[in-house]
């Protein structure tokens, strides 16, 4: 019986892994249905991550209302700046903005707007622009276990609490970590495919007229925008701040009134309507930004796919913590290795971090191994299927950026594995000395 409730909990996943997007999600809801009905399996709404769910949705609130003020063109603005300063050092750059706005917005969304700046810069500077989009893709999702605002890194602090590894601990592991790693995949992309002017598919575009130059793009940079930025950016630092103050490590407040899953979700909430009331912008428009619609999609899949994760694996902690805890104990980087093939189906680090990461902790894995091993839940890349992965295709014009037909002989296959095997195996140094 457990083979075929574990074959069902693979279908579901598999389908709405075909569906994209936001089939993820229903899919996952499907097969709660499927094992509860039908296989007997009892479920709880206990199971579903609501924590995680209500924070993707109050800090994208405030992300969405920063957007319609203008905030997000006058970082993409500022991150131009920055690329166009060192253009012949794009490989490595690129990265970093990106790391860096995912990191600040808890969100990897926000490399939409930065890749069609990495790619116009490469191409100026005749670099396979290939190499700085690939590396600047991965940044963008690994940044995830390091964001101080994303549901990933606040529901897998929350479970590492109890074994006395608070969240600012996490996060000092998991930033440095992180950031090396990227620098590490960026140095390997760097030599990863021929030189621009001697790719066949390149010149064969070239000559067709394919390919145009568009220089340094001018944008309407609302007056509001400079005010919402510093506000959304106010509410990380006092979230972090305040998540300091009630620590145990510090203790500056004791009892705390407010939580500090309830502090995120407040204060991201507040920064919202503080945007709102001094740039006077349109609330309606909140919900229509992209970045919202795209936080609300996550909403759905967490919901779906961590409560059909649940489910299962509630029902059999005991007998997974007989299988799974010796070779797990003997073998730790295999924790890595079922966090990398898991977020490569589930498409999310929330939704992969929800599923397991409870599950492992339950079966006796060190915490060490499980923070060292949490950058894998960032393999989103593996599947040339992911949005931004498919808008880097989509933005390089050169012909550089393309998927093979083998589907895995892709330019963000080998600089995501190497960012992400560094970033583990960093992890367990830094965290040996931390912890």
């Amino acid at each position: 019986m457990v083979a075929v409730e574990l074959f069902v909990v693979l279908a579901f996943i598999y389908l709405g892994a075909r569906i994209g997007g936001i089939g993820i999600g229903l899919a996952g809801g499907a097969g709660v249905v499927a094992l509860s009905l039908f296989l007997g399996m009892p479920t709880s709404q206990s199971y579903i991550p609501i924590d995680v769910i209500l924070i993707i949705m109050s800090v994208i609130t405030a992300i969405a209302a920063m957007q319609v003020a203008g905030g997000m063109d006058w970082l993409v603005e500022k991150a131009e700046d920055f690329l166009r300063k060192n253009p012949k050092q794009i490989t490595f750059y690129a990265p970093i903005v990106t790391y860096l706005m995912t990191l600040m917005a808890g969100t990897g969304h926000t490399a939409f707007s930065t890749l069609p700046v990495i790619a116009e810069v490469a191409k100026e500077q005749g670099i396979r622009p290939s190499r700085p989009l690939s590396i600047a893709v991965v940044a963008s999702q690994i940044a995830i276990t390091a964001s101080p605002i994303s549901a990933a890194v606040v529901f897998f602090s929350g479970i590492l609490e109890p074994l006395g590894i608070g969240y600012l601990t996490l996060l000092a592991i998991c930033i440095p970590t992180t950031f090396v790693a990227c620098m590490a995949g960026a140095f390997v992309a760097n030599f990863l495919g021929c030189e621009l002017k001697d790719d066949p598919v390149y010149q064969e575009r070239l000559e067709k007229g394919l390919i145009k130059l568009q220089g340094t793009t001018k944008r309407e940079i609302a007056p509001t925008a400079k005010k919402a930025t510093y506000i959304f950016l106010g509410a990380i630092v006092l979230v972090v701040a305040y998540a300091a103050a009630i620590s145990g490590s510090i203790g500056l407040i004791e009892n705390p009134t407010l939580g500090r899953n309830e502090a995120i979700m407040t204060f991201m909430l507040a920064a919202a309507a503080l945007i709102v009331a001094t740039t006077k912008i349109d609330a309606s428009k909140i919900p229509s930004a992209p970045t919202f619609r795209s936080g609300m999609t996550a909403c759905v899949c967490v919901l779906g796919v961590a409560w059909l994760g649940s489910t299962f694996v509630n029902a059999h902690v005991e007998g997974i913590k007989e299988v799974a805890g010796t070779l797990l104990s003997d073998y730790p980087w295999m924790l890595a290795m079922v966090l990398f093939f898991a977020s490569m189906l589930l498409y999310s680090q929330g939704a992969t971090t929800v599923a397991l990461m409870p599950a492992a902790l339950a079966i006796g894995v060190a915490p060490l191994t499980a923070i060292a091993s949490f950058a894998a839940v960032s393999a989103l890349f593996v599947l040339p299927t992911y949005p931004t992965l498919l808008a880097a295709v989509e933005m390089d014009d050169t012909g550089s950026t393309r998927i093979g037909n083998l589907v895995f002989n892709h330019p963000f296959f080998i600089p995501g594995v190497v960012t992400i095997a560094t970033a583990v195996v960093l992890g367990f140094v830094v965290g040996g000395i931390v912890l």
